[in-house]
C-alpha cells in the first residue's frame, strides 16, 4: 500500500491530494558545538516586533472572547495608512490565508467537472500549487527567466478561456526580483479583464528598486487587481498570521463570503494596529536589513556568484546539482538555509553575524568549486 492508496478504515483522501507536493517549511539550524545558531531558512525578520506591540500582546487578556471576524479596528487603521477604502479590505491569516480565500471565491471545479486554471511563474512562493490544487483548480505553471523573473510574455500567452486567476509574486519569491510597474500594467491590459491578477507583494516593504510595481496603484486603476501584503515579514510578526487583501467592491463582496470566520486573532489585529501606528520604527529595521542585504549580495558577486536581483529580504544562490550540498555546509557551520534540490539555494537575511559567515562559506564554497 501506498501514501497515496486507501488508507485507516477505508479512508481516502481526495485523489489530489496524492499529486500535491509537500509543503517544506524552513529547517531550524543544527547545533554546532561553539557556534551561535542561525536560521536563514524561513524569510523570518531576524528581530522582534517593535517595543509598543510586545507591551501591547503583554497587557492583553480577552482571549475568552472571539475576534472580531471582520477585523474592523485593523481595517480602519489599514484604510488611513494606505489611503484605500476600508471596505477594499479583506484579512485573512497571513497573506496565504488571504489568498486561499481569493482561490476559493474564484478559482475550483466548475459544475460541469472541469477545473478552471490558475496561471503563476515558476518557480514561485511553493504554497502556490498546493494552494491552487486544494481548492479544485488547475495550476499553469510558467517557467521563470534564467535571472529569476517572470517570463510575463509567456504568463499572457499561456491564459487561456479557462482561466480565472493569475498570480504575480513580487519580488518573486525565492528568486528575488520584482516586477517593474510598466511591464506588469502592460501584462493586465494584455489579459481578458474577467481574469482575477493578483499581485502578491509580502516583501513589500523591502524593495528599493526605483521602478518597481505599486500593487495599489494598478488596484486603483483596474477592476480585475487584487493586491496581498503582510504582517508577517517587514512587522515581524510571522507567528500571528495576520494579512491582507485589497481589491475593488465587485471583487470583495464575494471575498467576504469566502472569508475564514475570525482568522485573523484579536492579539494579531491588535499588534497589527500598535505597528503600523508606529510605523517609523518598522522602517528603520527593515532599513537595516536592507543594509545587510546589499552587503551580502555584494560579497556574493565579488566571489562571482551573480544572484538575481535581491528585492525582498533573501538571496537566490542558483546552484543546481549542488544546492543539496550547500545546504549541508550551511549546517555544519550552524546556519540553516532553504535548498530547493537540482535548482537553487534561497538565503534569508539574518543577523550580521549570520551573514558574514554565510559569506565566508561562499568564499570557501568557491574556493572549493574551483579546479586545480
Amino acid at each position: 500500500m501506498t501514501s497515496s492508496e486507501t488508507v485507516a478504515d477505508g479512508i481516502a483522501p481526495r485523489p489530489v491530494v496524492g499529486r500535491l507536493p509537500r509543503y517544506a517549511a524552513g529547517k531550524p539550524p543544527a547545533a554546532v558545538e561553539g557556534l551561535a545558531s542561525y536560521k536563514l531558512s524561513s524569510n523570518e525578520n531576524p528581530l522582534p516586533p517593535i517595543p509598543a506591540v510586545l507591551e501591547a500582546v503583554a497587557q492583553q487578556a480577552d482571549f475568552n472572547r472571539y475576534p472580531d471576524p471582520l477585523s474592523t479596528r485593523l481595517r480602519a487603521a489599514l484604510a488611513d495608512f494606505l489611503d484605500v477604502p476600508a471596505e477594499d479590505i479583506v484579512t485573512g491569516a497571513g497573506s496565504l490565508g488571504a489568498l486561499n480565500q481569493i482561490l476559493a471565491a474564484f478559482a475550483g471545479q466548475n459544475d460541469d467537472g472541469k477545473p478552471d486554471e490558475v496561471v503563476y511563474a515558476w518557480r514561485s512562493f511553493e504554497a502556490y500549487p498546493i494552494s491552487v490544487g486544494l481548492a479544485g483548480a488547475q495550476g499553469v505553471p510558467v517557467p521563470v527567466t534564467p535571472d529569476g523573473r517572470h517570463d510575463l510574455k509567456a504568463m499572457a500567452a499561456a491564459v487561456t478561456s479557462s482561466t480565472r486567476v493569475v498570480l504575480l509574486c513580487t519580488p518573486n519569491n525565492p528568486t528575488g526580483p520584482a516586477l517593474t510597474a510598466t511591464e506588469t500594467e502592460a501584462f493586465i491590459r494584455s489579459v481578458p479583464s474577467n481574469v482575477v491578477v493578483v499581485i502578491d507583494e509580502a516583501y513589500q516593504e523591502f524593495v528599493r528598486a526605483s521602478d518597481a510595481v505599486d500593487g495599489l496603484a494598478l488596484y486603483r486603476k483596474y477592476p480585475n487587481v487584487v493586491v496581498l501584503r503582510t504582517f508577517s515579514k517587514a512587522h515581524g510578526l510571522a507567528g500571528l498570521r495576520v494579512g491582507y487583501s485589497v481589491s475593488n467592491p465587485g471583487l470583495t463582496q464575494y471575498l467576504r463570503v469566502a472569508a475564514t470566520p475570525f482568522a485573523v486573532s484579536q492579539i494579531a489585529e491588535n499588534a497589527a494596529v500598535v505597528s503600523l501606528q508606529n510605523f517609523r520604527q518598522v522602517v528603520e529595521r527593515v532599513q537595516m536589513l536592507v543594509v545587510e542585504r546589499a552587503r551580502v549580495a555584494a560579497g556574493l558577486k565579488d566571489l562571482g556568484l551573480n544572484p538575481p536581483d535581491a528585492q525582498g529580504n533573501f538571496v537566490w544562490l542558483a546552484l543546481g546539482p549542488h544546492s543539496s550540498r550547500f545546504a549541508e555546509l550551511a549546517a555544519d557551520r550552524a546556519l540553516s538555509v532553504r535548498a530547493f534540490p537540482g535548482e537553487g539555494v534561497r538565503v534569508t537575511i539574518g543577523e550580521p553575524e549570520a551573514n558574514t559567515r554565510f559569506l565566508h562559506l561562499c568564499a570557501d564554497y568557491t574556493k572549493a568549486m574551483k579546479p586545480s
